[in-house]
C-alpha cells in the first residue's frame, strides 16, 4: 500500500530548506517509495546526454532533480502552511491549511 501524502501533482509548493530555499513551483512528479518530489524550476541539474539516433549530437541538458518531500511546504492563496486532513461537509476527507484553516481544493 502506498503512503498517504499531504501533496498532490499540480500543487504549488515552496522549498523551505536546501540550496533552492525560498523558490516556488508546481509539483511535476511524486515518487512515493523514495518520498521525493520533482518541482518545476527547482533543483535544476545538468545531465550529460549520449549521442543516439534520436539525438545524434548528444550534449548537456538541464533537468529538474527530485528533492525530499519534507523540504517543501504547500502554498495556497499566497500562504505557505502545513497541511492537515479533516472531514468535509459531504463526509469525505479534505485537506486544509493549518495556519488559517482554509480548505484546499
Amino acid at each position: 500500500m502506498s503512503k498517504k501524502l499531504h501533496l498532490k501533482i499540480g500543487d504549488t509548493v515552496k522549498v523551505i530548506s536546501g540550496e533552492s530555499k525560498g523558490n516556488e513551483g508546481k509539483i511535476l512528479v511524486i515518487d512515493r517509495k523514495k518520498n521525493r518530489v520533482v518541482v518545476e524550476g527547482v533543483n535544476v541539474v545538468k545531465k550529460h546526454i549520449k549521442p543516439s539516433a534520436a539525438n545524434p549530437q548528444g550534449g548537456i541538458e538541464e533537468a529538474e532533480a527530485g528533492i525530499h518531500i519534507s523540504n517543501v511546504m504547500l502554498v495556497h492563496g499566497g500562504v505557505a502552511s502545513k497541511v492537515g486532513r479533516k472531514e468535509g461537509e459531504d463526509g469525505k476527507l479534505v485537506r486544509y491549511l493549518k495556519k488559517n484553516g482554509e480548505v484546499v481544493k
